[in-house]
């Protein structure tokens, strides 16, 4: 079982999402029993063709519903006479690197990311540590779904059996510090990490600290239901007060399993996304790190990253929202640095996925390249005023299909012309369609961006 080929849109999927399982936890889809039936069939899969017992790594974050969860994978596998290693709460990344240097077959992660404590998530990495294709989650779903395909139970001796891997922190721990330059310390940089009650509250301000950086660890005394809870990246306004108050260079605030991350200036400023990858872009072009000249974004992120990205000389490539398709382009074409403006950054030179205390180091190192404050190093970036409105449509309705909605678009689309931008396309998650307007002027952007959601609202029969 592979990851990273190419997406297929065919390959219908009514579990999977773009990002795994997601749910109330004990709620359907996201039950115990989901779990087990899960764990059965990415077991076969994953052993399918083996000649040994297949072996599936298990990883989770803080919330209280992992233990259910976990559990009731972990005994899915053993059913199926696969064997269970169990790493407790680490970092989404920390499974996708621990599967792929162990060898196993497949690694798991229980984890809602962001989401509230009472919501959990299930994700697979295949043995490559790459997110599966969407073939590969079809294939489970099939299997789940009339569990005859899988054959009947082990029995006996046959039967799985799980162990603890004691030292995956640790590991983590050395493969992340790895990713920095051996000639390069953090002495003296003074830094605030926040990990957001969450999976990596113990591995994050380790890293850091290990480095030689002076660290105020903030969102890491987790309790089960306090993930994400008014602190991470969702909510980095503690971890802004905090750079203020310590005086530091640089605030890293994560989400609830650690692919995301929220970088904070020295003067307690939310630094943009786009930002902060061009001015990791700029310093690996500067360096012959930049493959091709070229960073994978997506079609949200803003013009203004565009523009300064074309004004360095560095191409943009630009996918569907979603980190998983900024990593299928970087993949298919060799890109080595891609993300999207919500903190999500993929140093693919350096992991098979989004990792967010990779993607801070990174951050690091240009800014010990330039010697300049995180600040100044992302001024050049002149954002376009966004504006964004979510309008509530049902289910599966097509705008497309309206002559007014496709009206009220062209007539921005014209009236801003190259001075900005306007985007229109369905949430993943939930009924709504996204209105996003870019231009030079706020007032304009708003203008736009209510005309066309106003439209979008009458003709879809939901007015706002």
């Amino acid at each position: 079982m592979t990851g990273a080929a190419k997406q297929d849109e065919t390959n219908e999927r009514r579990l999977f999402g773009t990002d795994g399982i997601r749910g109330t936890a004990n709620q359907p889809p996201m039950t115990p029993e989901l779990a087990l039936s899960l764990g059965r069939a990415v077991t076969f899969v994953a052993g399918r063709g083996k000649s040994h017992v297949p072996r599936i790594l298990i990883g989770k974050d803080t919330r209280i519903s992992c233990y259910m969860l976990e559990q009731a994978m972990a005994a899915g596998v053993c059913s199926m006479g696969g064997d269970v290693i169990l790493c407790g709460p680490i970092p989404t990344p920390a499974v996708a690197h621990l599967t792929g240097s162990m060898r196993v077959d497949a690694g798991v992660v229980i984890s809602a990311s962001h989401n509230r404590y009472s919501d959990n998530g299930i994700k697979i990495f295949a043995t490559d540590g790459f997110k599966l294709a969407d073939a590969v989650e079809a294939e489970i779903e099939r299997l789940m779904a009339d569990e005859s395909l899988l054959g009947p139970r082990k029995t006996g001796a046959k039967i799985g059996r799980a162990e603890k891997l004691e030292d995956s922190r640790g590991r983590y721990v050395a493969f992340v510090k790895n990713t920095f330059p051996r000639d390069l310390v953090l002495d003296g940089v003074r830094v605030v990490v926040d990990a957001a009650h969450g999976a990596a509250y113990r591995v994050a301000p380790l890293v850091f600290d290990e480095l030689g950086a002076d660290v105020t660890a903030i969102g890491v005394s987790p309790d089960g239901v306090n993930i994400n809870e008014g602190v991470g990246a969702l909510h980095p306004e503690g971890a802004c007060a905090e750079v203020v108050k310590r005086n530091a260079h640089i605030g890293i605030a994560l989400d609830g399993d650690a692919d995301r991350v929220i970088v904070i200036d020295e003067k307690g400023q939310v630094v943009d996304g786009d930002a902060v990858m061009a001015m990791c872009a700029a310093r690996m072009k500067h360096d012959g790190e930049l493959r091709r000249d070229t960073v994978v974004a997506t079609v949200m992120s803003n013009l203004g990253f565009v523009n300064a990205m074309r004004g360095a000389g560095v191409g943009v490539r630009q996918t569907k929202v979603g980190d998983r398709y900024v990593l299928e382009a970087m993949v298919e074409r060799g890109w080595t640095l891609g993300g999207e403006s919500s903190g999500h950054l993929i140093c693919l030179d350096k992991h098979t996925t989004g990792d967010a205390i990779v993607a801070a180091l990174a951050v690091l190192r240009a800014l010990i390249d330039s010697g300049a404050t995180l600040a100044k190093a992302t001024a050049p970036v002149a954002m376009f005023p966004q504006t964004l409105i979510n309008v509530p449509v049902k289910r599966g309705w097509d705008w497309q299909g309206s002559d007014a909605v496709r009206r009220s678009r062209d007539r921005a689309v014209s009236a801003l012309g190259d001075a900005g931008r306007v985007l229109l396309r369905p949430s993943g998650t939930e009924p709504v369609i996204r209105v996003m307007v870019e231009a030079r002027d706020k007032a304009l952007a708003d203008e736009h961006a209510g005309a066309i959601a106003e439209t979008i609202a009458r003709a879809a029969g939901a007015p706002l």
